[in-house]
């Protein structure tokens, strides 16, 4: 049996929280402030430092070409002896306004969060010798993205995947690697929707 991944605790400064922390249990649930877009800070990263460890971070979702993303992580991980980030952000927009079952809703949302984070976990495991850290936000993808890494000064590249349909390679990766590429915080690795396992495995 795989050993159990480890949860991390995902607290914005709203909370006044100063930063992510290990827990044994599920991630405690974090609201942006506000949502909307914010300017990317620059931290110092400290991968490099003792006592810290590069990591990979990916943003979870449902669709087919986050698995290239985690498999790419996943393997850049293991080789780099790294570690390896699997984010789920909740968008609260879905929920908001509906007076009475909003709280239900929520609920509703982080259970298909932790499974959906379960399943990207168990698929990392497959393809390499990776134990996860997995964490659940709630608000804008982008927004929370950022907010992660500023927190988080071991996460040193953001993997995303590019859709392979005729709309585009996503909404993430637009958002992301698009116009504030620039000035994001951290290295962006963008894997082709179309590669393989093996053909990751390669590059990776």
């Amino acid at each position: 049996m795989s050993p159990p991944p480890r949860w991390r605790e995902a607290c914005s400064a709203a909370d006044g929280d100063d930063g992510a922390r290990a827990t044994g249990a599920a991630p405690t649930l974090c609201k942006a402030p506000g949502g909307g877009s914010i300017d990317a800070m620059v931290v110092k990263r400290r991968s490099h430092e003792d006592g810290h460890k590069r990591k990979f971070l990916v943003v979870v979702d449902e669709t087919q070409e986050c698995d290239r993303a985690i498999v790419y992580a996943a393997h850049r991980a293991e080789h780099t002896q790294g570690g390896l980030v699997l984010l789920y952000v909740i968008d609260d927009q879905d929920f908001r306004g509906f007076i009475g079952v909003e709280q239900m809703m929520r609920q509703e949302a982080r259970q298909a969060a932790d499974l959906t984070l379960a399943k990207a976990a168990a698929r990392a495991r497959s393809v390499a010798k990776v134990e996860p850290e997995l964490v659940v936000s709630e608000g804008v993808r982008a927004t929370e993205v950022q907010k992660l890494i500023e927190r988080d000064e071991d996460v040193a590249v953001l993997v995303l995947a590019a859709g392979t349909s005729s709309e585009g390679p996503g909404p993430l990766v637009t958002a992301i690697a698009g116009r504030s590429s620039a000035s994001f915080p951290v290295p962006i690795t963008i894997v082709p929707g179309n590669l393989t396992d093996d053909e990751i495995a390669a590059l990776a």
